[in-house]
């Protein structure tokens, strides 16, 4: 016996204190909870992740400025009435469908672990409503691959557990009063209905899932995003009337009938906080789900505290403003669905549903498939072409015509087989221009103006003279003449361009061309002076007879 025991005692474990200190720090852990943000680029993803965490909007929200990350991530403290920290919200931000982009959210929320804490938000933009249904069908169809994992035997009762859990939730719900009622949960209430047609029929893992329809203050916004003309709905696109109201009543009646399946909720939101805060309390009360109680928990038994809900959602339904839809999960069904407008029928939509969520990847469209309804509901649009700023695009084909040889548009008047004199404005050297040329015009023009010279030189004969008496005249460049004036042994320095080289004096045709305006010039201000002085000899000659009258 004695010598079957051990001679030295057994040592203690090493990791003895951290091991108490890891239970204690767990026992008061602050735990976690996740929303994971799904949608296209420039959707309002972050106008909602900002509302959420209730931070201001940051710059980079801004479409000029804004810089999206393949995962975007930012966290706040979710506190109650006392200042009390009762959880630690993270949210995600996938800033597209690609798949580069959503391959890298299982690394960072890998299903075992967060499925019972995480709710996904699908955001679809009003401004493109003709993509809701396509939309829809890519993300849920991801949010269901995303949630079975790795297909192991845990993920498998973490997928039932919250399934359960969001069934009870959808059974139990009441829509709110205005009185004022303890913030407890009903999970033990003595009345359960069972779900509905349509109800709940997919998400088997029970994620719970809202489908936020952001910018809903466009929906009957005047003015025109997309102007009329530029897609086949011509002005219907944007703006008020009958027949669109009808066509957004039937989108709203699509999105239910979809969310139904999925026990979903749907919201419009719009930049006004009301509506954002809103979304945010309801979110917060979908995060706090309770669990779903065990079978040994009796009918009419108060449930306990540790399976309330802190957040409890107190807004009633909303189906009639059309710029601020909630419909809470749970509260739908296919009766409430067709009351809102005649002939939808949601059956019909849920089979087509149905039909292109069963169809394989990479096959084509049914032709009952709901996507293919939904088209003839609301046709897709082209593309919207958002116009270059001015400047950026003069600067942008400003450097492109400067990098090429032909960029002068002068050159399309001029003969390829001359070479063009730097300088020259216009089709100076084209031979093969169609209107008279340079040449002739001068010489026609200069003859006119010698002519008309030599009949004011006749008229005024005498008071030429005279002026050329008092003083020097001004010489011209152009050759005028006068009657008994001998131009035999002048040399003409008309600008005529039809003379030889030799009577230009080899002048270029630039040059040539400045001589002749100047000569224009000069002689303007020839017959100027010419009619001053006209005038002062007409006015000098009365008084110098009157002076010699009274002499006499």
């Amino acid at each position: 016996m004695e010598e079957s025991r051990s001679s030295t005692p057994e040592a203690p474990p090493q990791d003895l204190w951290s091991s108490i200190l890891d239970s204690v720090s767990s026992t008061r852990s602050i735990p976690s909870k996740q929303v994971l943000i799904l949608g296209q680029p420039s959707s309002g993803k972050s106008l909602l992740a900002s509302a959420l965490l209730q931070k201001p909007v940051s710059d980079d929200s801004k479409e000029e400025s804004r810089t999206d990350f393949a995962l975007g991530y930012d966290w706040s403290d979710v506190k109650d009435g006392d200042e009390d920290t009762l959880a630690r919200l993270s949210v995600y931000t996938v800033p597209s469908d690609a798949k580069a982009y959503s391959a890298l959210l299982p690394h960072f929320l890998p299903s075992k672990n967060v499925l019972p804490h995480t709710t996904v938000m699908i955001v679809l933009d009003w401004t493109r409503p003709w993509t809701f249904v396509e939309e829809l069908e890519t993300w849920l169809k991801w949010v269901e691959q995303w949630a079975k994992g790795d297909g192991s035997r845990e993920v498998e009762i973490v997928r039932e557990e919250n399934r359960e859990r969001l069934q009870v939730h959808l059974q139990h719900y009441t829509e709110p009063s205005t009185d004022t009622l303890p913030a407890t949960s009903n999970l033990t209430s003595s009345t359960v209905l069972p779900l509905g047609p349509g109800t709940f029929t997919h998400n088997s893992a029970g994620v719970p899932i809202v489908v936020v329809c952001t910018k809903a203050d466009l929906i009957d916004e005047g003015s025109n995003l997309i102007g009329p003309g530029t897609s086949g709905m011509g002005g219907m696109v944007k703006g008020k009337g009958g027949e669109w109201e009808e066509r957004t009543d039937s989108i709203m009646q699509v999105l239910r009938t979809i969310c139904l399946k999925y026990g979903a909720a749907l919201f419009y939101t719009t930049p006004q906080p009301s509506t954002l805060q809103v979304i945010r309390q309801y979110t917060l009360h979908l995060l706090f789900i309770p669990p779903a109680p065990s079978p040994g928990v009796s009918a009419g038994v108060e449930a306990p505290a540790s399976i309330r809900n802190p957040f409890v959602f107190h807004h009633k339904p909303n189906t009639l403003d059309r710029d601020r839809i909630v419909v809470p999960a749970g509260w739908d069904s296919w009766g409430k669905i067709t009351v809102l407008r005649e002939g939808f029928e949601a059956k019909s939509w849920g089979e087509a549903w149905d039909t292109d969520i069963e169809a394989s990847e990479g096959e084509s469209e049914e032709a009952s498939g709901a996507k293919r309804m939904y088209r003839s509901l609301l046709p897709p649009l082209p593309p919207f072409n958002a116009p270059m700023a001015e400047q950026a695009f003069l600067a942008k084909h400003y450097d492109e015509n400067a990098k090429k040889p032909d960029r002068d548009p002068r050159g399309a008047f001029r003969n390829p087989a001359e070479s063009a004199t730097a300088g020259i404005v216009g089709p100076m050297g084209s031979s093969s221009f169609s209107l008279p040329t340079v040449e002739r015009a001068l010489s026609e023009m200069e003859a006119s103006m010698g002519g008309s010279a030599s009949l004011s030189a006749s008229v005024n004969g005498d008071t030429t003279r005279k002026l050329s008496r008092g003083g020097t005249r001004p010489t011209s460049g152009l050759s005028v003449g006068a009657p008994g004036a001998g131009t035999a042994g002048r040399t003409s320095t008309s600008p005529t361009l039809g003379t030889s080289t030799n009577a230009t004096g080899g002048q270029t045709q630039h040059e040539v061309l400045q001589n002749f305006f100047q000569s224009l010039l000069s002689s303007k201000d020839r017959a100027g002076q010419s009619a001053a002085a006209s005038r002062t000899a007409a006015t000098q000659s009365p008084k110098a007879n009157g002076s010699a009258d009274d002499t006499s």
